[in-house]
């Protein structure tokens, strides 16, 4: 495979392993291409996926865009496997079974949405703020994209001003899920 996948950083700078960044494409390509039951990688794999960070790696922002791609591809797959086996309306009642899951927390008063970070964390009215706008998606249908969640930046904060990173992080993969799923 060709060392020119992605553009790289300078020697002085950081960037992801150049050579587990190609192993994971050629492993996902091979899983996308695959028939539906014989796939050895999904769209979750593909959004927890991290890379080592090396010295004149491939850059930050080219490799986290492909990865957004082909998440977004992935999702789609999935979504047409689906339909095909079981069609449209059982695959709205599976996305709507999902977000009924993301309800009980939007639910809850904000400052207490998520279990409180252990030192530091993500700033509780940050992440609060974009619970409100996931509100108003889901009851008023306000604007809000898979990648707004994934792209979603909280300053840090430290003991009751803090949310858990892990739980708040778990949660939003889950609503990105939701997410592109309808998109």
């Amino acid at each position: 495979m060709s060392k020119d996948m992605f553009p790289r950083e300078s020697r002085f700078s950081e960037g992801y392993d150049i050579e587990q960044v190609e192993e994971f494409f050629t492993r996902a390509r091979d899983s996308y291409e695959a028939d539906a039951g014989t796939r050895s990688m999904s769209d979750q794999d593909v959004r927890n996926i991290a890379f080592e960070q090396v010295r004149g790696g491939y850059r930050f922002a080219a490799v986290d865009a492909a990865l957004d791609r082909l998440e977004v591809a992935f999702v789609k797959r999935r979504r047409a496997d689906f339909i095909a086996a079981n069609g449209q309306e059982a695959w709205m009642d599976h996305i709507a079974e999902l977000a009924k899951t993301l309800y009980p927390r939007l639910q809850r008063p904000a400052g207490e949405r998520f279990a409180d970070a252990e030192g530091s964390g993500y700033a509780k009215k940050d992440v609060d703020e974009l619970m409100e706008t996931l509100v108003s998606y889901f009851d008023d249908g306000a604007d809000l994209t898979s990648h707004d969640i994934r792209h979603a930046d909280f300053p840090a904060a430290r003991g009751s001003k803090a949310y858990s990173e892990n739980v708040v992080d778990a949660y939003l993969d889950r609503v990105a899920e939701v997410l592109l799923a309808v998109e």
